[in-house]
């Protein structure tokens, strides 16, 4: 099994490399780049000069076009300040390097280290995603289990109720409902942000339960849908367990329903939970835009979007490279889980 995870943690290598240089090209190869938005913000300066110097069109006549805004030596100056070249593979291999010491360059937008930009927005990111992770395994696994033994019963169709709905409704678009009744009209809950203005002056307690209020909406956006997944996951694979031969064998011999259940049934039902488990680590730092925007969070989700946006470079290339290393190292996490709950599973 140490082979088998040495392995997979070589060919870590290549993925990572494949998936950052698609992104690193198709960054690059896409119009709005820092050079174009130089450009084009030259241009407007030469347009309010010339406008505000009374010559109208004439002026606007004699105004170069976008490529002869800058001259040759301030495209070549700013090329060199942020890193770019005609030649992409010298610049990837550059970023590469750079990134082997944490080191992501500045931000084109921000204008402060990508690095610790990241940092200053993973707080967020980490609390909710490590609240999800607690919740959904907490409560789903247990609920999945009462639903199966409860089958067609008052409580499995009552719960499916709750279930099927967050089948039916994505998290953000919940999260445009809590916020129009529960926040604005009824006003329960505050409508946006982490915390409040004046959060650093409220004693700790009162940081706690501010804290909180405005983690209830945004944290039922982020489960709903993976509540729904992880419930009903359980519940079928706990019945596709229960209707197996060695169940109904166990049970001709003796055995109690409910060391049938748990001892036997439960064991292989959580095989299928495992896989999942290491995958989850990705939203400790994902987040999600939609519902970051919805809530005005400002959170790993929204910082990767409007960088995506502004074509922020070093700030997309930085995020998703965390990104890509927890999801990889989740799925590695993911093997280690299985193979604790199923001791049958070898890896060689």
């Amino acid at each position: 099994m140490t082979a088998y995870f040495i392995r997979r943690l070589l060919l870590m290598i290549p993925t990572f490399i494949g998936i950052t240089f698609v992104v690193f090209f198709t960054m690059r190869s896409a119009p709005g780049g820092p050079i174009e938005q130089a450009r084009q913000a030259k241009m407007a300066q030469m347009q309010q000069q010339g406008g505000a110097g009374g010559g109208g069109g004439a002026a606007a006549a004699g105004q170069p076009d976008g490529d002869e805004a800058l001259s040759p030596e301030e495209e070549a100056r700013l090329m060199k300040e942020y890193g770019i070249s005609d030649n992409i593979l010298a610049d990837y291999g550059r970023w590469i390097s750079n990134m082997v010491k944490l080191d992501f360059g500045e931000s084109n937008v921000y204008g402060v280290n990508v690095m610790k930009l990241i940092l200053s927005k993973m707080p967020i990111s980490i609390f909710f995603g490590l609240i999800s992770m607690f919740v959904i395994y907490a409560v789903c696994i247990p609920l999945g289990l009462m639903k199966a033994i409860k089958h067609r019963g008052f409580f499995d169709n009552a719960s499916s109720l709750m279930v099927y709905f967050g089948y039916a409704i994505p998290g953000y678009a919940l999260g445009a409902l809590l916020v129009v009744f529960v926040a604005s009209n009824w006003q329960l809950l505050p409508l946006g942000g982490f915390v409040s203005e004046n959060f650093a002056s409220l004693s700790f307690g009162a940081r706690v339960i501010d804290l909180i209020k405005h983690a209830i909406l945004p944290m039922c956006c982020y489960l709903i849908g993976s509540f729904a997944f992880m419930t009903m996951l359980m519940k079928n694979q706990l019945m596709e367990q229960m209707s197996a031969d060695y169940v109904r064998t166990a049970l001709a011999k003796g055995v109690s329903y409910k060391r049938a259940i748990f001892k036997h049934a439960l064991d292989n039902s959580l095989i299928p939970i495992a896989t999942t488990f290491g995958n989850q680590i990705s939203l400790l730092v994902g987040g999600s835009f939609l519902i970051e925007s919805i809530f005005n969070i400002d959170g790993i989700g929204m910082l990767g979007f409007m960088s995506a946006l502004n074509k922020d470079y070093p700030v997309v290339m930085g995020v998703l490279a965390i990104s890509a290393i927890l999801q990889l190292l989740g799925n590695i996490l993911s093997d280690l889980c299985v193979a604790a709950v199923d001791p049958r599973v070898k890896f060689g």
